[in-house]
């Protein structure tokens, strides 16, 4: 895998170093425009090739390409959530 961590693929959660580099990009995302990170969703067309892979995953199962593929997503989504939950948190303390 060639993400910082692949938190969402290798089952390092427990890797804090990891972790932390992934909420500094988030908290960075996030303050850039808490309110479009908010609100973010990806394209339809990458939503469904996600939904593709899993689906590929539970039945066949996915050839090392696609699974690198995933994992990269799965890494992506929560980075994602991280910035989501900082925005979130920033647009609370400017209400």
């Amino acid at each position: 895998m060639t993400a910082a961590c692949g938190l969402a693929s290798t089952g390092c959660e427990g890797d804090t170093e990891g972790m932390r580099a992934y909420e500094e990009v988030a908290d960075f995302i996030a303050r850039r425009g808490p309110r479009e990170v908010a609100e973010f969703r990806p394209f339809a067309q990458t939503r469904d090739r996600v939904s593709e892979l899993l689906r590929k995953e539970k039945d066949p199962g996915l050839n090392s390409e696609e699974r690198r593929e995933l994992d990269h997503y799965e890494d992506l989504e929560l980075l994602m959530n991280l910035a989501k939950a900082r925005a979130r948190q920033l647009l609370l303390h400017e209400q």
